[in-house]
This record gives structure tokens, C-alpha cells and sequence, in this order.
């Protein structure tokens, strides 16, 4: 145990307010000893992230005329959540119908007069075989059903053309219904009736690219940033506790789904995503969170022997990297103290390099410290 001294003295000069302090005495680490199976390796901070999560808009633009959806409403895949004015959309449908309708028609006038030109044509045919018509009369005949049997082909494809532009009137009229693309939970509601939405910004704040946000609650995860000095302490699997700004005591279990494979050079820090085992209705996208990254069985059994002393982590005054500083009392003064940090294990810190055993260190507001301060060492 970290032993913490208490003596009712006063120390300091000058008539400054005293601050008061605790004192905590740093331990040595017991040789061979290691993180323990589920003692925190690293602590990390983040929020709650959504990894399925839409804007849901139609595939035109048009003016809304209807919004189905409110936040915090439960929708299934599919579900209409809104609807867009068709009028164009329904006219251009009945027009292609229209169409079609004509092209039809005329294919089937096309088929009757090709169908009655058939015998017209053998009989020319035989007579000529018979020399009972002229050359030119039987090329004449020929010609007309050639002619006719033309006209089928060009109607048959009209027929095809007038079908697959009623096919796109369809779509485009299906396509003033926008529906959710998953289930999950809305979020935001971003139009209302009479406003104009678009797939695409027009700019100029008058024009809505969405419906609304949708998310899928079950997607939820957990995203923080580590500090590249440490990333080594981190791997996929890896278990972890998760808890929640909102909720500071409530210990959910987690685990390391990835390390992000790349760096922000700005903060050095790699992304951690962090899974989390348990679905509460609590846990919503963008809130706070912090993460502890535990030590497995197989990580414990190898780690390799921790050296160094062993002090309250409440002493260190968190550096660059792995280095930090810490008040040291020597005689009647305070000393700041760079050190180097080693592995946390819970509420205390391993110090490497810096502190040696039996050395006393100051634990209170640190913020208010300096090597000129007037302390009070208190209970």
C-alpha cells in the first residue's frame, strides 16, 4: 500500500495563504511484477459513434409536401418517412402510358397489314414462277410487303422504346417517395412541408439536402484517441471498460475492435474503435466517454517485468508523451520533477525514470503549486 503522510505542520515562508497538501510516498515496484489480467493499461477519451447513420433525401429535387418522421421515432427499412410533390412526376407517367398505348396500337396495325399482304404477295410470287405476270409487277409486289414487314420492325420498337420510358416515368414518380434505407432511430427532422430538398446543395440556405438523419442503434460504438507514444499498449480484441460522461459509474464492457491505420500528425494520435457489448437505450450517439484498455490473460502472463516506483496517479501532472512532472519534498521546499511514465495500474502510475523509493511526493490542486509555494500538509 501507498503509504500517505499526514502532519499537522506548517510549512512555507512569507505570509502567503498556505495550500494544503497530502503527501503520498513512492513505493518501488515488487521485481517481476506486471499489469495484472484486467488492470488498466491505458486510459483514453472520446465519444460515442454511429457507424450506420443517413441523411435520408430523395433522388430529385422537388417541394415536400409531406414529412412523416419526428425525432426519436422508431422507423423499419422502407418505411415512408416523407413524400415530395408528383404532379410532374404523375403527368409525365400518364404520358408515357399514353405513349405506349399508341405504340402498341400501331404495332398491331402494322402486324394486320403485313399479316394480309402475305397471300397477295404468294400469289404474285407463284404467277411469276408461271410467267403469268410481268417481272416488274412481281418486283413491285415484292417490294410493298418487304415494305410492310419493315413497318413491323420499326413498330416493334417503338413498342420497346415507349416501354422503357414508361419504365423511367415510373421511377421518377416512385422516386418523390423517400423511404428509410435501414431501421433505426431518427434523429434529426431537417424539412418541413413546402420546402424545397435536392440530393445536391444549391447553396444559399434555401434548399434542404435531406429529409432527416437517421440512425442505426445497434451500430453504436465507441471512438478515441490514443497517443502514438502508446499505441504499442493497444491491439484488436483487446477487452476494455467503457464508461460514459453522463453516466461516470456506470462500467460498461467493451472491447478493441481496430486501430485506425493511420496518424493525425496535428495531435499525435491514432483512432481506437471500441465496441461495446452492452445495448442500452442510455448510450447515444455523441456522447462522451472514456475508455480503460485492460490487460488480457495472454498479455498479463507475457508482459515484461515493470520497474520503477509506484505512486498515486493524482500526482503526476500529465506531459508530452510518456513524461510528466511531480512535486517532490525535499526538507522544508517543493521540488517540480520531470519523470517518465510507465503503465497505470488503476489509481496509481508507474514512474521509470525520475523518483526513487521513499521519495515524497505532493497530491492536493497541483495547479496551484509551484517550488515558491506555501504548503500545509494535511490529514
Amino acid at each position: 500500500m501507498l503509504a500517505i503522510a499526514a502532519v499537522g505542520a506548517w510549512w512555507g515562508f512569507g505570509r502567503a495563504e498556505a495550500v494544503p497538501i497530502r503527501v503520498a510516498v513512492a513505493e518501488p515496484v515488487s521485481p517481476g511484477a506486471g499489469p495484472a489480467v484486467g488492470a488498466s493499461l491505458l486510459d483514453a477519451s472520446g465519444y460515442v459513434v454511429a457507424r450506420r447513420q443517413a441523411t435520408v433525401s430523395a433522388k430529385i429535387t422537388g417541394k415536400v409536401t409531406e414529412v412523416l418522421i419526428e425525432e426519436g421515432q422508431h422507423v423499419e427499412k422502407d418505411q415512408v418517412v416523407g413524400r415530395l410533390d408528383d404532379s410532374n412526376a404523375r403527368a409525365a407517367l400518364d404520358q408515357a402510358r399514353a405513349q405506349l398505348d399508341q405504340a402498341e396500337a400501331q404495332l398491331n396495325q402494322a402486324r394486320v397489314a403485313y399479316a394480309d399482304a402475305k397471300p397477295i404477295f404468294e400469289r404474285s410470287q407463284r404467277q411469276a414462277a408461271s410467267d403469268l405476270v410481268s417481272r416488274e409487277s412481281f418486283d413491285n409486289t415484292r417490294a410493298s410487303y418487304d415494305n410492310l414487314g419493315t413497318a413491323v420492325a420499326v413498330a416493334e420498337r417503338a413498342v420497346a422504346v415507349a416501354r422503357s420510358n414508361l419504365t423511367v416515368a415510373e421511377r421518377n414518380e416512385d422516386d418523390t417517395v423517400v423511404k428509410a434505407p435501414f431501421a433505426g432511430v431518427i434523429t434529426v427532422k431537417a424539412a418541413q412541408p413546402g420546402e424545397i430538398v435536392s440530393p445536391i446543395s444549391a447553396g444559399g440556405g434555401f434548399t434542404r439536402t435531406g429529409i432527416g438523419t437517421i440512425v442505426d442503434m445497434d451500430s453504436l460504438e465507441g471512438e478515441v484517441d490514443v497517443n502514438e507514444n502508446f499505441i504499442n499498449r493497444v491491439h484488436a480484441g483487446q477487452p476494455a471498460i467503457l464508461k460514459l460522461n453522463a453516466y461516470p459509474d456506470w462500467q460498461i464492457p467493451a472491447f478493441v475492435i481496430a486501430v485506425i491505420p493511420t496518424a493525425d500528425r496535428s495531435k499525435a494520435t491514432l483512432k481506437v474503435r471500441v465496441g461495446i457489448k452492452l445495448k442500452d437505450p442510455r448510450i447515444l450517439p455523441e456522447m462522451g466517454l472514456r475508455v480503460a484498455f485492460l490487460a488480457d490473460a495472454p498479455a498479463a502472463a507475457n508482459a515484461p517485468p515493470v520497474t520503477g516506483v509506484l505512486i498515486p496517479a493524482a500526482a503526476v501532472q500529465a506531459g508530452a508523451g510518456d513524461t510528466g512532472t511531480v512535486f517532490v519534498l525535499r526538507d522544508d521546499r517543493l521540488e517540480r520533477r520531470s519523470v517518465r511514465l510507465g503503465a497505470r495500474m488503476g489509481d496509481n502510475q508507474t514512474i521509470i525514470a525520475g523518483l526513487a523509493a521513499g521519495d515524497r511526493v505532493a497530491l492536493g490542486d497541483l495547479a496551484r503549486l509551484d517550488e515558491t509555494t506555501r504548503i500545509r500538509i494535511e490529514r
